[in-house]
């Protein structure tokens, strides 16, 4: 069997050759994902098309009437028991974020080790929790569209879970964990530009994830990029990744501080938001 350094270096290349080409390949799951946001775009395709598609997968056929019966999407409590009918109310971009959910719990559980496995569903809390921050913060200071929000909340890791699960290919990487978690600092930049690509994401969202962009506290934030920052600082659901490499980031209401916002402030804003992210992600997770 190879060593971690030979399949490190097979496992590079093999990224960089589809990077370089513009043509990643996807695991099953995440082209159900692809699949959704194709007909999604094509102004041709009908509700019917786009809910069939949906009632494929049984776990996001009952996530999607799930969301669609939450107080934040159905305040008016009408009790919503069809695809069809779910997929009208909580509206294409979400259908978009619920769906690469869906895919990336799949990729969680869909490792051969143990310890990748852990790595993986951790990689998933976070990503849905901050996702669910997103909205939320969205829908209150209205610096975004709250879909376009949760959507970009579920890229903002997208880089690390295409990695982590190609990477099940590679056993000697899923013996060298450490080792593997260094790779994947070095390429998950480039890999989740490259995904945001293939999935045709708006210029606002990849906007809002540019990895040079960094908070500067501004206050109240007041657009897509600070709304994704903002989630990303005060979901106190870690990274995985941070700690294999030896990073312990400030999580929370306390982050904002070391960016000059009023703690005060910050905290009136996450209690007013709580209801709605703890609502969303009850949703996402089912």
């Amino acid at each position: 069997m190879q060593g971690f350094e030979e399949q490190s270096a097979a496992f590079a290349e093999r990224i960089a050759g589809e990077l370089a080409e513009r043509r990643l390949n996807f695991p099953v799951s995440m082209e159900v994902s692809l699949r959704i946001k194709r007909l999604a775009d094509d102004p041709d395709a009908t509700l019917d098309q786009i809910a069939t598609v949906v009632q494929a997968e049984p776990v996001l056929s009952a996530k999607t009437i799930r969301m669609a019966n939450t107080v934040a999407l159905n305040p008016y409590r009408a009790q919503i028991d069809t695809v069809r009918d779910a997929v009208r109310r909580i509206g294409l971009s979400s259908l978009r974020s619920l769906a690469l959910a869906v895919a990336s719990e799949q990729l969680a559980g869909d490792h051969r080790s143990p310890n990748m496995r852990t790595l993986a569903y951790g990689l998933w809390r976070r990503s849905v929790d901050v996702a669910s921050w997103c909205f939320a913060l969205a829908r209150q200071t209205r610096a975004a569209n709250p879909d376009a929000a949760l959507l970009a909340g579920m890229m903002t890791h997208i880089g690390q879970f295409f990695l982590l699960a190609r990477a099940s290919d590679y056993p000697a990487m899923e013996a060298n964990i450490d080792r593997f978690a260094a790779l994947v600092g070095e390429l998950h930049h480039s890999v989740g530009v490259a995904v945001l690509e293939v999935f045709d994401m708006p210029e606002s969202i990849l906007d809002s994830l540019e990895i040079e962009q960094a908070y500067d506290g501004e206050w109240p934030p007041s657009d897509l990029g600070h709304v994704v920052l903002l989630a990303s600082l005060v979901s106190e659901v870690p990274n995985p990744f941070d700690g294999l490499l030896g990073r312990s980031p400030v999580r929370g209401p306390a982050a904002g501080t070391a960016f000059g916002i009023d703690a005060a402030e910050l905290s009136a804003l996450l209690e007013a938001s709580h209801a709605e992210r703890e609502e969303i992600l009850a949703a996402v997770r089912g």
